[in-house]
C-alpha cells in the first residue's frame, strides 16, 4: 500500500489526539503537519506488516515532545458545537443543557490536571480506542507500563472529578 492510502485515514484521529496534546488548534494543526512530514520522509524505514496506525502515533508523540510546547501545561475548552453526529438526537431543555455543559467542564478540567503521561495513555485508550499493545508500540514503553499508567489514569481522573463535584455542591 501507498503512503496515502495507509495515513490519510488516520488523518481526523492524529489531529483529534495532537489537538489534546498541544491544547490549541493551530498548533495541533501545525503538529500534524510536521508529522505527516516526518512520516513521508521515513516511510522507507516502516516495516510492512507492522502497526503503521502506531508508528504515526509514535511519530506524532515524539514530535510533541520535542516541541516547545511539548511539557508546557494549556488548557483546551471543548467545543459543545462539535456533537457527535453518531448520538441520537435529543431535546435539549435549558437543565440538560446546564448538566452536559457542568459535566463536560468538570472532565475537562480533571482530563488537564493529569500529568501528561497518564494523560495521553488514558486519551489513546479511550478516545483513540487503541489497544494495549499499540499504546505500548506508540509511547515505546512496555505493556505492563501501559496498563499501570492506565489504571493510574483512570483513578486519578475519578478522584479529580469528585473532588469537583464535592467543591461545585459546597459553593
Amino acid at each position: 500500500m501507498s503512503f496515502e492510502q495507509l495515513a490519510m485515514p488516520l488523518f481526523e484521529r492524529l489531529y483529534n489526539f495532537a489537538h489534546w496534546l498541544t491544547q490549541n488548534r493551530d498548533e495541533a494543526e501545525d503538529l500534524v503537519q510536521e508529522t505527516y512530514a516526518k512520516a513521508l520522509k521515513g516511510f522507507s524505514s516502516f516495516q510492512p506488516g507492522t502497526n503503521f496506525k502506531a508508528w504515526m502515533f509514535r511519530i506524532l508523540r515524539n514530535t510533541f515532545l520535542n516541541s516547545r510546547t511539548g511539557l508546557r501545561a494549556a488548557t483546551v475548552p471543548l467545543d459543545p458545537a462539535e456533537g457527535d453526529p453518531a448520538l441520537p438526537a435529543e431535546v435539549q431543555t435549558p437543565e440538560t443543557i446546564l448538566i452536559d455543559r457542568t459535566s463536560r467542564e468538570i472532565m475537562q478540567a480533571a482530563i488537564e490536571e493529569l500529568p501528561i503521561a497518564y494523560r495521553e495513555v488514558l486519551l489513546l485508550c479511550e478516545v483513540e480506542e487503541m489497544s494495549y499493545q499499540e499504546i505500548a508500540a506508540t509511547v515505546a514503553i512496555p505493556i505492563g507500563t501501559v496498563m499501570s499508567r492506565l489504571s493510574r489514569a483512570r483513578r486519578l481522573l475519578r478522584q479529580a472529578v469528585e473532588r469537583k463535584l464535592q467543591l461545585r455542591s459546597a459553593s
